[in-house]
């Protein structure tokens, strides 16, 4: 059995595209730089491109198309990238942890988790600082995920993707109600809106200062151990008997998770689907190995979310679309098609 196994990574499983995942990071990020460029040009004030990167490599704080531009708009469309990157390495981090396809932050109980950390710094700790903010949101996606885990292995026969998909739901809808619940209690509605619809339009650059090198670390970690993901993406027996290390792997990419959710979370809120779809499409693309899924899903995630969220600025302009649902409305259907499929593709 165990011999089937490593023949069958050797043979069949392991596939990589390293000319298909080359491109795509070049031409992904040449594509995200252009969405960053679209995105700060369309708004309430139009602005050509031209004056885009003529503001960015010569601010003037004397014209205003300058100061719309770096206090307003770079800001957001970066935080919208970065955000972007951080849940689709979680979610492709957790497809090949778990083995299960329908593996997001979102629909695992981190995000609901995360954002129940945030009715809670808001209920009982009004002055908290934004670290304050984001070490709460670490603590509140680590428990929404232990909860998980801890519920999909109580059952006869332990962990499987059915089950955790399950528990995940049943735990995200738990903790949402529960924050809910406190928002209402201590009337913190209009306050929390914004996280739980989510969204980039606050995004400024003290926020950026702390959570840009927050996801950079996590994700070069991620990329650190992609190989291990790799080989423990096809079950902990065969990478046992490859020699890893699984226990200290799985703590390790789990905390990048944690931190990569928690701190997307605390800046945009909670946005289901993003680490849903990017890794499918990524890996469709490059194949099986991490080695490529984690640095191409990054990109992707990226441009997702920026062109997501400018969309959401222009398609019922002067009002704004809130970003987690423009995403919604394709990870839904998405979703679905995955459910129907089986993720039979994946392992």
């Amino acid at each position: 059995m165990f011999k089937t196994k490593i023949k069958q990574i050797k043979d069949n499983k392991v596939y990589s595209r390293p000319a298909a995942g080359t491109a795509i990071l070049l031409m992904g990020f040449a594509l995200l730089m252009l969405s960053i460029g679209l995105a700060i040009s369309v708004g309430a004030a139009k602005i050509d491109f031209l004056t885009v990167w003529k503001s960015i490599l010569n601010y003037d704080p004397g014209r205003e198309a300058d100061r719309i531009i770096v206090s307003l708009r770079l800001p957001r469309e970066l935080g919208a990238a970065v955000v972007g990157a951080a849940f689709a390495v979680s979610g492709a981090i957790m497809q090949g942890m778990t083995r299960n396809p329908l593996a997001d932050p979102g629909l695992l109980g981190l995000n609901a988790g995360a954002s129940l950390a945030l009715a809670c710094v808001f209920a009982f700790s009004t002055g908290a600082n934004y670290v304050t903010v984001m070490i709460i949101s670490f603590i509140g996606a680590g428990i929404g995920a232990g909860l998980v885990f801890g519920l999909g292995s109580m059952s006869r026969g332990g962990l499987s993707p059915i089950r955790i998909t399950l528990a995940g739901a049943a735990v995200s809808a738990l903790l949402s109600s529960l924050g809910e619940g406190i928002a209402l209690y201590f009337k913190l509605s209009q306050d929390l809106a914004f996280w739980t619809a989510g969204g980039v339009s606050g995004t400024n650059w003290t926020q950026l200062k702390i959570i840009v090198p927050v996801v950079v670390i996590g994700i070069v970690v991620a990329v650190m151990f992609s190989r291990q993901l790799t080989i423990l993406s096809f079950g902990e027996e065969v990478a046992r008997g490859l020699g890893q290390r699984t226990l200290v792997t799985k703590a390790v990419l789990m905390t990048v998770v944690l931190i990569l959710a928690g701190a997307a979370v605390s800046l945009v809120g909670a946005i289901a689907f993003v680490g849903l779809m990017v890794p499918h499409i990524v890996r469709f693309l490059v194949g099986t190995d991490y080695r490529w899924i984690i640095p191409c899903s990054a990109i992707f995630g990226s441009v997702l979310m920026v062109l997501a969220d400018t969309l959401g600025r222009t398609v019922n302009a002067p009002y704004e679309t809130p970003v987690g649902a423009i995403v919604a409305m394709v990870g839904v259907p998405f979703f679905l098609y995955l459910a129907r499929r089986g993720g039979r593709k994946l392992s």
